[in-house]
């Protein structure tokens, strides 16, 4: 079995490990291990019994559940099968410009995305010494022609950044709104970022109608398996959307999910309470380790640069441990001396320092 590019993929680690999927400890998907919260689990039993009915086509009751909860207009709201489904609208939008400018490392699946439309692809690199977008102007790394028409391209980027868990100044942003003529802001890992932290741009939406704001509900509610992501943009270019698109892509059960976990206060802020610190746990017991440097960041997951093969330290992770780490070979940028880690639980970090000590004290 082949392993995917995407983090979670339990089926092909508990073959390489030689055990039941549920025995892998999974640090490869970055979902929060607090969820799913107890309302979402209730608003989930309370609707099996509208199972054998359709959902609301136009989701008006999730869209305004979405809308309380960001203060913005409902009809700026496309609820989505995932941020996968709505990655696929986005590139065929994109494919229709003249380029895209990709901020890399990248996510696999805006790749997939842009070039299911043969999209033009330009890289440019993230600057990590920064929490400002990299100025197209003077950076010496730029990685694109400073020739192509702006106006007629668009610009794809992710807030926090996945895999480096980087958080940009909404500020910095900005600027592009006026330059470019699509922007798109992939905030899947938005909510792990206390309000008075967060650096969205979601309270521009109704300001440019060149803006796309993409959210999820699945990693900070965990619930991965239930595939519920969100668009905020113009009205009329999520009406063109829509018309691309299948009907009902959200199913009953995840839009009774989606508005218990809104309006589930006291989860949010027990959320944003253990975070900081059980990310520091993390971070501090990896940066101990010989051959290993995490990289400070905002979101629920570590990236590490490694003095050693990253593909070969999963694999043995996995063969004696049965702990599945995200190795980066998906970020073609990175290669294989970087590898990704979810924060957990302590207990789950203690495991998995315990093993990552005794592996690398072998390699000295």
């Amino acid at each position: 079995m082949q392993e995917q590019a995407h983090g979670g993929n339990l089926s092909w680690a508990a073959a390489l490990a030689g055990c039941p999927p549920d025995a892998i400890l999974d640090f490869s998907a970055s979902i929060s291990p607090l969820g799913p919260p107890d309302s979402v689990i209730t608003a989930i039993t309370s609707e099996l019994g509208n199972l054998r009915n359709y959902p609301d086509p136009d989701y008006s009751d999730l869209r305004l559940a979405l809308s309380h909860f960001h203060q913005i207009h409902q009809d700026c709201i496309l609820p989505g099968n995932g941020s996968a489904e709505l990655l696929t609208l986005v590139g065929r939008d994109l494919a229709s410009l003249s380029a895209t400018v990709l901020v890399t490392p990248a996510f696999g699946d805006y790749y997939r995305a842009l070039q299911a439309y043969d999209a033009r692809v330009l890289s440019l690199s993230v600057d990590l010494t920064t929490d400002l977008l990299i100025n197209f102007n003077v950076h010496p790394r730029i990685g694109v022609s400073l020739d192509i028409n702006r106006e007629e391209s668009g610009l794809l980027i992710n807030n926090p950044h996945n895999p480096t868990g980087k958080l940009f100044v909404w500020e910095s942003i900005v600027p592009y709104l006026e330059q470019f003529a699509l922007v798109v802001v992939d905030e899947a890992f938005m909510d792990f970022v206390p309000p008075e932290q967060e650096q969205s741009m979601i309270a521009l939406v109704e300001e440019y109608e060149n803006l796309v704001v993409l959210r999820s509900l699945t990693k900070f509610y965990s619930l991965a398996g239930l595939r519920l992501g969100y668009a905020i943009a113009h009205p009329d270019r999520l009406a063109t959307w829509k018309s691309w698109r299948d009907p009902w892509p959200v199913n009953t059960l995840a839009v009774a999910a989606a508005i218990a976990a809104l309006k589930d206060i006291e989860y949010q802020v027990n959320s944003w309470e253990w975070l900081p610190t059980a990310r520091k746990f993390l971070f501090d017991g990896l940066s101990s380790l010989p051959g290993l440097k995490p990289i400070p960041g905002a979101a629920n997951y570590l990236l590490v640069e490694s003095e050693y093969s990253t593909v070969e330290l999963q694999r043995q992770l996995l063969q004696r441990y049965q702990i599945l780490i995200r190795d980066c070979a998906s970020f073609k940028e990175l290669g294989d001396r970087y590898f990704r880690v979810a924060v957990r639980s302590q207990l789950d970090h203690e495991t998995l320092l315990t093993a990552l000590h005794f592996m690398t004290r072998n390699r000295q």
